[in-house]
């Protein structure tokens, strides 16, 4: 990896205002992702500056996609701004699994960090990315550990992003049909009718009264009802995940004051939002992949 300079990255006052002008121009939900986002220098200083939004009712929702491992820290604060539910990414419940597939990171931390969002009034979904022959074995334990903490779970198919080889990218692949057929080998699974405008489509188990939500890029091409675009902190706009298109909203940020330029580009960007995605690991190969790694884009 190899990380910006400075002048590259929109700083939290440029990003506090193109946020300002999406919601300006209509967007009700704002979710802050990474990478881990809490980790950035003063980041609590946006997270106060989008609560403003809330306060005026112009945004409906402001949430965050965490790692948790700076959730013990900064979950009160979150919950002071406004933030009522976050997600948390979270592959696995065994020690040295976490640790192996993080790099670095201590299980620990993270749960302290769930504990502390729960104490602190914040809603907890968990995040968890179906990898064959890695958490397969933890489907029940993930789910019955949700159940008794009373954390939704969504899970997520691997998505062919960044240069991480055709033959690894196959052997993590675990459809989520699959999945949910190893469910109902034990469980009833009602589908629900709620939408949150994204990919995700949910279904209480009867049996534990928890809600489950599956996101399938692969098995499921759900781009017509996704309404969602994603920023980065380099100000390129991604109208969908899965595709290379991109708008500069960096530039006309920073060559007027005013936001007419940006709300310009923003209306042109969001007029070639595709109508799908091509991921496909069918025939022994992964195809439709995007070369960017997921931390570029985040998520």
């Amino acid at each position: 990896m190899q990380f910006l300079p400075k002048k590259d990255l929109l700083t939290l006052e440029e990003l506090d205002r193109l946020s300002s002008a999406f919601i300006r121009m209509g967007v009700k939900k704002l979710r802050i992702t990474g990478g881990e986002p809490l980790v950035r220098k003063g980041i609590m200083s946006y997270f106060r500056a989008m609560s403003r939004h809330l306060e005026t009712g112009a945004l409906r929702e402001l949430t965050l996609t965490t790692n948790g491992s700076q959730l013990a820290r900064f979950a009160g604060d979150l919950a002071d701004c406004g933030v009522r539910r976050v997600n948390v990414s979270l592959d696995t419940l065994d020690v040295a699994k976490f640790q192996a597939i993080t790099r670095w990171g201590r299980l620990a931390q993270v749960l302290e960090g769930i504990e502390a969002a729960k104490a602190a009034g914040l809603r907890v979904k968990i995040n968890t990315v179906a990898l064959k022959g890695f958490n397969e074995t933890e489907l029940f334990d993930l789910l019955a550990w949700c159940a008794a903490e009373d954390h939704d779970l969504t899970f997520i198919e691997v998505m062919p992003m960044g240069d991480m080889g055709e033959e690894m990218r196959l052997d993590q692949y675990w459809p989520l049909k699959d999945l949910r057929a190893r469910l109902a080998e034990r469980f009833t699974l009602s589908e629900l009718s709620e939408t949150t405008g994204g990919p995700a489509r949910y279904f209480r188990i009867n049996e534990t009264g928890q809600k489950i939500g599956f996101i399938t890029p692969l098995t499921h091409n759900f781009c017509e009802s996704c309404n969602r675009v994603r920023l980065t902190c380099t100000g390129e706009l991604f109208m969908c995940l899965g595709q290379e298109d991109n708008a500069d909203l960096r530039a006309p940020l920073r060559a007027s004051p005013d936001d007419a330029l940006v709300e310009s580009a923003i209306r042109a960007a969001i007029a070639r939002k595709p109508k799908g995605h091509d991921f496909d690991y069918s025939r022994q190969k992964v195809a439709g992949q995007v070369s960017r790694h997921m931390s570029h884009t985040g998520g």
